[in-house]
């Protein structure tokens, strides 16, 4: 049987890519604050919870993308979508039966590992920072992803949800991570790969709550893949050399 997913922020770089790369695979329902084009998409704020609860009745997983996306984005820029937007999306999905959502945090809810040991962090080759340490953000942005993943740990532990939480590197339209600085480069991921993670991510039914890192095979790189590739199978298919 196949999947109905909501995508929220689907107008976004990496929902316009999901969106034109799984349509066949799943029942995409796209989720925007502004229109864009398709026959199942929906122009509606999360802020609004009403908005959300229609949005999600009828689906069984949710890729939660929508958010402010600036790393320096001040508190009262982060409150409304990813602070009050999210929970609105758990709160919706738990009240009208979806049984998973796979949400997109960020590098930066432990941002401030690499901060603190830039450069030599880029050149270690080894998984340095993995799904168990605790978070460190570095900024209000990533203080509003720890939110995130929090309120996911609670909808999985309390109220039936399984949770999976994406800790994205760095997505660019141009899809290539040349001209970058040492930091993004050891940190980006690829269109494909990108695709290939929530994909993974939607099939596995098996994980109630987990961590993973949403980078490609950067050589090296100092993110732990291995959990990632043992619990869902995800093997990046690109890689940059530093």
């Amino acid at each position: 049987m196949t999947k109905t997913v909501l995508i929220t922020g689907a107008g976004g770089l990496i929902g316009s890519v999901l969106r034109n790369t799984t349509a066949e695979r799943y029942n995409i329902r796209a989720l925007s604050l502004d229109p864009i084009p398709g026959a199942n998409a929906i122009t509606a704020d999360i802020g609004d919870l009403n908005a959300s609860l229609a949005a999600c009745e009828g689906m069984d997983s949710i890729v939660h993308l929508a958010a402010n996306g600036s790393e320096r984005a001040s508190w009262d820029e982060v409150l409304p979508t990813n602070i009050v937007g999210t929970y609105n999306v758990f709160e919706a999905a738990s009240r009208t039966g979806v049984k998973q959502v796979i949400y997109a945090s960020s590098n930066h809810a432990v941002g401030t590992y690499d901060m603190e040991r830039d450069p030599e962090i880029y050149h270690t080759g080894l998984p340095v920072v993995n799904h168990l340490v605790p978070v460190r953000p570095d900024g209000f942005y990533g203080v509003s992803k720890c939110f995130g993943e929090a309120l996911g740990r609670y909808y999985a532990d309390h109220r039936g949800l399984n949770v999976i939480c994406l800790r994205i590197g760095w997505i660019n339209r141009q899809n290539t991570p040349e001209g970058g600085i040492e930091r993004i480069r050891a940190m980006w991921l690829s269109h494909r790969d990108c695709v290939q993670l929530i994909e993974k991510s939607l099939i596995a039914d098996h994980v109630k709550f987990d961590i993973f890192y949403g980078i490609s095979n950067n050589r090296p790189h100092f993110y732990d893949l291995e959990h990632v590739r043992e619990i869902i199978g995800y093997v990046p298919l690109d890689g940059e050399d530093i």
